[in-house]
């Protein structure tokens, strides 16, 4: 597993898993678990603290539960999905990229609107860390900070991109995803490029 502060996942690596409630399947892209202000990769299949996946939906089907985690999910691709909540809530995720955040231990129902969709997962435990994301458009140059214990995740949703600030990262390809996780030391990147970017942020609860 890597040790260094930051590197980048190319999508063919992702590793491709059955759900936990094994109604559908996903592609794991990395699970982290914080450890005295720094994130590493988890050893464990539960062992982290935060995780970021791409479910694949190919009909319909109950969520796995995750209590103590929050969630939010973004469209990826397809005609639409709609979250069924068992309190009689329903939400439709529209293209291009709809998102919603909802406790993870909410009783859900994902169907289809029209054919399979593929959707971005970010989860993460309550109480131990806490999680922001952003859909943004990539038109040059993007600088991303990473203060002491605080962590990134670029997901590469189209274009292509690179990291111009002497890092040695990776060339991203769209549906790559970049690894920026600070730990005493703030980390300073500059992605350039052009398409659209999911930019999740990972903080102290």
């Amino acid at each position: 597993m890597p040790t260094r502060p930051s590197w980048c996942i190319p999508a063919n690596e992702y590793r491709r898993e059955r759900w936990r409630n094994q109604f559908g399947w996903t592609r794991e892209i990395v699970r982290m678990r914080r450890e005295a202000g720094r994130d590493r990769p988890a050893a464990g299949e539960e062992d982290w603290d935060w995780r970021l996946s791409i479910a694949e939906i190919e009909s319909d089907a109950p969520f796995s539960a995750f209590p103590g985690v929050d969630r939010e999910l973004v469209l990826l691709s397809g005609n639409g999905l709609r979250l069924r909540f068992d309190d009689g809530e329903a939400v439709e995720l529209h293209p291009p990229h709809d998102k919603l955040r909802f406790a993870g231990e909410r009783t859900v129902t994902g169907e289809l609107v029209d054919g399979p969709t593929h959707d971005f997962n970010l989860m993460w435990r309550r109480g131990r860390v806490r999680a922001e994301l952003w859909h943004r458009p990539l038109v040059g140059p993007m600088v991303l900070f990473a203060e002491p214990g605080q962590s990134w995740a670029v997901h590469l949703l189209a274009g292509q991109a690179h990291f111009a600030d002497g890092s040695g990262l990776a060339p991203l390809q769209a549906g790559d995803t970049a690894i920026l996780a600070a730990g005493e030391d703030r980390l300073r990147h500059v992605l350039e490029g052009g398409g659209e970017v999911l930019l999740v942020r990972v903080g102290e609860a």
